[in-house]
């Protein structure tokens, strides 16, 4: 059995958080050791988050960028207090970092993952949206501003083209492979989106001869099909076979960015793969794999994945972030009242004989305990009106009406 939902998702691990190579503790140019630990971190995470997303789902295809989810919990993480803060911490892997050490780390993986190759696109961005009138404290907005290059903006979500202006922030910073995550309208319970892009372009380093490209039978879990299949020969392919699984790591560009196919012994489900996955067995294959001459069949594929996380992220610990009568991020609004309402992920990962696009983006939805009733305000029996200008107070006009249709 040769499932292709292992050859998805492993992608998202290697080619937008694996960077680091080695063991992740080597020395690695322009990366430091708060960095290395924060990778090493998102990793743990990735694999932990992976295996829940596998084991909530229908059994099907599953694409994620771990990367993404964590970058906009980590813009989250800085609103966060107490109780809430220590669950975070620990489900994100920052357990023991400070705060200050947690934003740095992620300035500096931000910088060195975009500019590590000029010959691979590797774009992030961040942007977080509140409901106009939320008094968000000014040092939750700088701090975000300043460590993730976050745009921030107050808009009115009553208004329809609020959803329409951030959902066309997502489908630029994601080259339009995807245009939506907010629903139209937003909920009257939502007062915040903190929303993180990922996109990834890359060429393969050696390129499928797309003449060589012939349908092929694919064993898939839920029976066969007919796929495209690829076909590469070469005698510097990475590679390595540890008994019950087998591993190539394709790269790109210049070779700074790869991607790690993970093919499982025919006795093994790619279930059980992904649940037996640490960042120590990933290192420890990376660190054995060797250039050898070989034969590479791949299908060429294309997909979209989407899942919304709060029940896997609640497995994984963070229950306490999710319940809107225990949550505490005071540390975005002073009164308190905010919970995380949902996570939502979408992505895209395109496969072919040139090399790899993909593209994933995370909204944190941000809901408030006691949402103001709307009001109807029914001016039919007499008032008083005053002009005025606001910042000053002065009183320009004043007015009583009691018959609008005197002259």
């Amino acid at each position: 059995m040769r499932p292709m939902r292992c050859l998805i998702l492993f992608s998202v691990v290697v080619a937008l958080c694996g960077c680091s190579g080695g063991d992740g503790r080597l020395p690695v140019p322009g990366l430091g050791q708060r960095e290395l630990s924060l990778l090493e971190a998102s990793n743990q995470f990735g694999f932990s988050l992976f295996a829940k997303v596998i084991e909530h789902s229908d059994g099907g295809n599953v694409f994620i960028s771990p990367l993404s989810v964590s970058m906009a919990l980590g813009m989250t993480e800085n609103g966060a207090a107490g109780e809430t803060l220590t669950a975070m911490k620990a489900t994100l892997g920052h357990a023991g970092l400070t705060d200050e050490e947690i934003n740095r780390g992620y300035r500096t993986l931000i910088d060195y993952l975009t500019r590590l190759d000029p010959h691979v696109k590797m774009e992030i961005a961040n942007s977080i949206w509140y409901r106009q009138g939320l008094a968000v404290l000014p040092s939750f907005i700088e701090i975000n501003r300043a460590f993730f290059d976050a745009l921030v903006a107050a808009l009115d979500f009553d208004d329809p083209s609020a959803a329409d202006t951030i959902n066309a922030w997502v489908s630029a910073a994601t080259h339009g492979r995807i245009d939506k995550i907010v629903a139209k309208p937003i909920d009257p319970a939502l007062v915040m989106f903190l929303i993180n892009a990922v996109y990834f372009k890359g060429d393969w380093t050696y390129r499928f001869d797309k003449s060589a490209t012939t349908p092929a039978a694919f064993h898939g879990t839920r029976g066969e099909v007919e796929v495209p299949m690829m076909n590469l020969h070469d005698d510097e392919l990475a590679y390595l076979d540890d008994g019950d699984v087998q591993i190539l790591d394709l790269p790109y560009g210049d070779g700074k960015f790869a991607m790690a196919f993970l093919l499982p012994a025919p006795e093994q489900t790619v279930d059980q793969l992904a649940a037996s996955l640490t960042p120590e067995r990933w290192a420890g294959w990376m660190a054995r794999l060797i250039p050898q001459e070989g034969d590479v069949f791949l299908p060429r594929f294309e997909l979209t994945f989407e899942t919304t996380l709060k029940s896997v992220l609640s497995a994984l610990g963070m229950e306490i972030a999710f319940d809107a009568g225990r949550a505490d991020f005071s540390r975005i609004l002073a009164e308190g009242g905010l919970f995380i309402s949902e996570v939502r992920h979408k992505s895209y990962v395109r496969v072919d004989e040139e090399g790899t696009e993909a593209a994933a983006v995370t909204s944190v939805e941000v809901g408030i305990t006691s949402v103001p009733a709307s009001f109807v305000f029914r001016a039919d029996r007499p008032f008083l009106y005053l002009l005025h200008e606001r910042a000053s107070g002065a009183l320009l006009f004043l007015g009583k009406l009691v018959d609008p249709s005197a002259s």
